[in-house]
């Protein structure tokens, strides 16, 4: 599958509007290297930050496509899409900002936010001890986020099977890579707010033991929503843990929960907790897919000088 990906896009030239591997070799051809460098100061000064930008590339991707839309601000009809809900905990935009300041100096008005959000998101993963994942690049900026929009595309922590499969068969995905999508759970925290559901007959017992420790951890939520819990045992590395603690009944959030037990995808749960290599795999198709679904390209959209503004 992968190698179909890349003949795909390696095949299809700018012109057709198509992402492209090697878009920018002739425009800026130092821009992963240059972007990694930068993205890698952060990431060794805050240790949590790769699982930060992760998540921002998927919620970027999951609303209007991977367009940089999340990083843009309220003004003149726009409404940030980090006041929905599903965004809450969304942080080091910075990040994205710092590696833009860096390529407008070396590139200017060439590199768009949106293809620096793909990009930091498999450097995130990279980072972190997972696949180094290529991706094509070619993406280009939206002129419109909405507060609304990011409301209704966000999945929601407690999101069923049935949903969460619907869900990800818009990108294309297979379900083994749908499976393998999430798994990028395994990086990051959990915020009490998101799984607080677990706790209520209607939701998946989370068991005994592990109950407990989640209501003694989010027993101060009515006073603070910054109360978290790790999202699997080893959370500031990139690997298949997420699984194991899933299939032993210590998934954090609904979903997890479910889809250990659900028919449909726990054999695949518990290929990817048998397999390292397996789930590496997996989400390596999955993350190029999710981040070449709905993309602006050729003359849509824009290149911004300043991701948090539309140029005009």
């Amino acid at each position: 599958m992968y190698l179909m990906l890349f003949f795909f896009f390696s095949t299809v030239g700018r012109t057709s509007g198509q992402l492209e591997y090697g878009f920018y070799d002739a425009t800026c051809p130092n821009v992963e290297e240059t972007a990694r460098q930068v993205l890698q100061l952060f990431f060794t000064t805050d240790p949590t930050s790769s699982a930060s930008i992760l998540r921002l590339s998927f919620h970027d991707c999951q609303v209007q496509g991977c367009d940089a839309s999340v990083m843009l601000d309220s003004a003149n009809g726009i409404t940030t899409e980090l006041d929905a809900s599903s965004s809450f905990g969304i942080r080091r935009l910075d990040i994205i900002d710092g590696v833009k300041a860096t390529l407008e100096e070396a590139c200017p008005n060439t590199v768009s936010c949106a293809d620096i959000i793909a990009i930091a998101g498999r450097e995130a993963v990279a980072y972190a001890g997972g696949p180094r994942i290529t991706i094509p690049l070619g993406r280009r900026d939206s002129t419109f986020a909405s507060t609304a929009e990011a409301s209704a595309s966000l999945p929601q922590p407690n999101i069923s099977v049935d949903q969460f499969m619907n869900l990800f068969a818009t990108y294309g995905m297979s379900l083994p890579e749908s499976v393998a999508i999430i798994g990028g759970h395994t990086l990051g925290v959990g915020h009490c707010r998101s799984f607080e559901s677990r706790l209520q007959e209607s939701e998946p017992s989370p068991g005994l033991v592990f109950g407990a420790e989640l209501e003694a951890a989010c027993a101060a939520t009515e006073l603070t929503d910054l109360v978290a819990l790790p999202n699997d045992l080893t959370n500031f590395v990139f690997d298949n843990q997420y699984y194991i603690d899933a299939r032993n009944g210590r998934g954090l959030f609904t979903i997890d929960a479910e889809l250990a037990l659900d028919s449909r995808t726990a054999d695949i749960q518990q290929t990817f907790a048998n397999d390292q290599q397996a789930f590496f795999d997996t989400f390596t198709t999955a993350f190029v897919k999710m981040t070449s679904r709905g993309v602006l390209t050729g003359n849509e959209g824009q290149i911004r000088q300043n991701c948090h503004f539309v140029k005009t």
